[in-house]
């Protein structure tokens, strides 16, 4: 049997992660069993495990790839010249994760939401997840040191803390999406507006 090319096995491989998306997507990750996945690829069980021992090998290969496609959105927008401002980078943080809900087979934001419960019983995604999301945290403040260079916050904004905030509502948008409502990308920045000079104003002094 001829050896396989780096580019093929990539794509097999890649193939497999795709009919598990769909899979775990539709039937969570412990519903779904191995077979499943395998009818999933049209592959033969032994061509399957030559790439995944395991399933739980596939639903941390999965579960790393989301969270890997959530710091790209990061990447290219530090790759973008001008850099985008505040509030079209929310609008675009909205974009980007409703795109992840339109797949004609799978919803990554339904991974991401199990994701993030699985991290909790399986140290090893919880560690790998964890490295993932701070290294997503470093990109998202690189980006708010940018927004302060250019006059977007103040010159002593605590860029770490703009961060944190921005990586929480992402992903608030996730859990909006499946458990309440969408939130639209003009509402989400018209309530952080408010938010921000709520916080940044001291409270009324009360008269007694």
């Amino acid at each position: 049997m001829p050896r396989l090319s780096d580019t093929t096995r990539a794509l097999r491989r890649q193939h497999i992660l795709t009919s598990a998306f769909g899979c775990f997507s539709r039937d969570g990750f412990h519903v779904t069993s191995m077979d499943d996945i395998i009818a999933a690829t049209g592959m033969s069980s032994s061509a399957v495990y030559r790439y995944f021992r395991s399933k739980e090998d596939i639903i941390r290969a999965c579960a790393e790839q989301g969270i890997a496609n959530v710091r790209q959105i990061f990447v290219a927008l530090l790759d973008r010249d001008p850099c985008p401002d505040p509030a079209e980078t929310l609008t675009l943080i909205v974009d980007e994760l409703h795109k992840r809900t339109e797949y004609p087979e799978y919803d990554m934001t339904r991974l991401a939401l199990q994701t993030w419960a699985e991290a909790l019983r399986d140290a090893v995604l919880h560690h790998r997840a964890r490295q993932l999301y701070v290294d997503t945290l470093e990109h998202i403040t690189e980006l708010a040191r940018r927004w302060r260079d250019n006059g977007y916050l103040p010159a002593d904004a605590d860029t770490e803390a703009v961060a944190a905030a921005v990586f929480s509502i992402m992903h608030g948008i996730v859990v909006m999406h499946h458990l309440v409502e969408d939130i639209p990308a003009h509402t989400l920045r018209t309530g952080i507006a408010l938010l921000g000079a709520a916080t940044r104003t001291p409270p009324p002094e009360t008269t007694l």
